[in-house]
């Protein structure tokens, strides 16, 4: 399904519109390796200067299918994606759309100039809806888009796509400005709103609006479409509210040449993704509507109340929190903690019978969460992630450090209850005093304890007495261990280095949080190098 798009011939008709699972070089690499059928490759919106964008929650479903974000515009500023893109490798039958955006004319044609070097073209977000200033702002008068548009122009050379937003009544006057200011292609469109949503009587987003996506917006992407084509004779990339190759067909009618498939991977694993747009190209070339059952219409992002009973203070800044209620959690597994007005986290549950969380105070949410009074209610959604499954007979070493140990104490308990296994566990701390729910981990796992000031079991780094015991073991116990790990970025590399002068990367499995924001594999914030995301491929993802 090879299509010639602005001067390249691609591999497939299909993109993954800006913001969502390619948000970052990893995913794109990965994508331009693994998956053909998507020959638009676009990246997140880009600005002159980085934004943080806004606290979790970011992204909301108000109905199966159906989406509400706000983001914030995300990004690490120009220069710096400059630095990363220059280190992608473009196939020949694939197209870097990069996304840009700006305040003014000045920052599109500041950003632009950084960006164009590293880029097949260059979309500009004149649509997004729910931030001040940016995006929709601008895109809903036909001069400034204009204006906006050939000032661009003027300064590269390469194709330059507008975005345009639904959220207009002209936007087909809006596309003509474009295109007489030298559009070479449009792309639309962008999320509808913005909306509100709320959860337990509380707005969810923590910008409160955003924008709409999902199944329920397709009759109005379709809908402009259909309007644009009828004014302007340019190439369209048509976007929202894709799942089937039925939608594809009613964009395509309308006038796109190529798609835009983005709500719809909700949920789904990296190899998933694969699949579905194999499917996909299926459905269109053969007829069918196979792909549609693949997509995840079961993710569930609703929240449900918890109450706090016990907030047991470790030191000053780890708190075992105790909740009053039990949650359905297998290990591996992970939750969304929310506190309305504050925002929401990722969390390994300590215990599933009851709810707990081991937090340490590192920034504004667990801050808030080390002090919570008991009688407080708060909101968890999920689970998510991938469940592990050990092999029955195998001994499983599981190394963590920090709050770290919540990912793994279900694991070793689960694995020696249920199994012919065994556990054990590598505990470390900088001291004694920061150590936590030793008891417990002793009851279901062989526990070894590591403290870097030796002020309890082995004096030095957990790697290193983890290297200790591995160098007493005989090849037939090292052949049967599973390890799992989980703790800050250093230590987990640190003992991946470790296992693997004993053992097989396919025995090893490690757990690092790169930034999970949206728990459902659409923000892309938590890729790890090799592209995976944790929060759909892992949180444990293999060696």
């Amino acid at each position: 399904m090879t299509i010639d798009f602005l001067g390249k011939t691609l591999s497939g008709a299909f993109t993954i519109p800006s913001g969502i699972v390619t948000t970052g070089v990893p995913i794109i690499e990965y994508i331009f390796a693994n998956v053909p059928q998507v020959g638009v490759l676009t990246t997140k919106s880009i600005g002159l200067e980085p934004r943080p964008g806004y606290r979790e929650p970011v992204l909301s479903q108000y109905a199966p299918g159906c989406l509400i974000n706000a983001v914030g515009l995300t990004n690490p500023g120009a220069e710096r994606s400059a630095e990363l893109f220059a280190e992608l490798r473009v196939p020949r039958d694939k197209f870097l759309l990069t996304s840009i955006f700006g305040g003014s004319v000045e920052e599109f044609v500041a950003v632009a100039e950084l960006l164009a070097p590293f880029s097949d073209g260059l979309e500009l977000n004149l649509s997004c809806p729910h931030a001040s200033g940016y995006g929709m702002a601008m895109g809903q008068d036909p001069e400034l888009v204009g204006a906006i548009t050939a000032a661009v122009k003027s300064v590269v050379k390469i194709p330059v796509v507008p975005k345009l937003t639904p959220n207009t009544d002209n936007i087909a006057e809006i596309a003509a400005a474009a295109v007489e200011a030298g559009a070479d292609a449009l792309c639309a469109i962008n999320t509808v709103g913005p909306g509100y949503f709320t959860s337990h009587g509380e707005p969810v987003l923590s910008n409160e609006l955003g924008g709409l996506s999902g199944k329920g917006i397709l009759p109005i992407g379709v809908k402009c479409v259909r309007e644009i084509a009828a004014r302007v004779q340019v190439p369209i990339i048509g976007c929202g509210g894709i799942s089937s190759a039925g939608d594809v067909q009613a964009y395509r009618a309308a006038g796109a040449s190529v798609f835009g498939v983005g709500s719809a991977l909700v949920g789904m694993t990296s190899d998933e993704i694969g699949q579905y747009f194999e499917c996909l190209e299926t459905d269109m070339t053969h007829g069918g509507n196979a792909a549609e059952a693949r997509v995840r219409y079961d993710v569930d992002m609703s929240f449900e109340p918890v109450t706090l009973i016990e907030n047991k203070l470790i030191t000053h800044d780890i708190s075992i929190l105790t909740f009053d209620r039990g949650i359905d959690i297998r290990a591996g597994e992970f939750i969304f903690v929310w506190i309305p007005g504050i925002g929401e986290k990722p969390f390994s549950a300590l215990t599933d019978n009851p709810f707990s969380l081991a937090v340490i105070n590192i920034g504004e949410f667990t801050g808030a969460l080390v002090e919570l009074e008991p009688g407080t209610q708060a909101y968890v959604r999920g689970p998510y992630g991938r469940p592990v499954t050990p092999p029955e007979d195998a001994t499983v070493i599981a190394v963590a450090g920090g709050t770290g140990l919540a990912a793994v104490y279900q694991l070793a308990r689960d694995h020696s209850a249920k199994t012919k296994g065994t556990a054990r566990i590598f505990m470390g701390a900088r001291s004694a005093e920061r150590l936590y729910f030793m008891e417990p981990c002793k009851a279901c796992a062989e526990l070894h304890i590591a403290t870097d000031d030796g002020s309890r079991g082995f004096h030095g780094l957990v790697t290193e007495a983890l290297d200790q015991h591995l160098g007493e073991l005989d090849e037939a116990d090292l052949d049967n261990i599973v390890f799992y790990n989980c703790g800050p970025e250093p230590m987990v590399h640190a003992a991946v280095n470790v296992q693997r002068k004993y053992c097989d990367d396919a025995q090893i499995f490690s757990a690092i949080d790169y930034l999970t924001k949206c728990g459902v594999g659409i923000c892309g914030a938590c890729a790890a190098p090799d592209g995976r995301r944790l929060c759909v491929d892992g949180p444990f993802l293999q060696a």
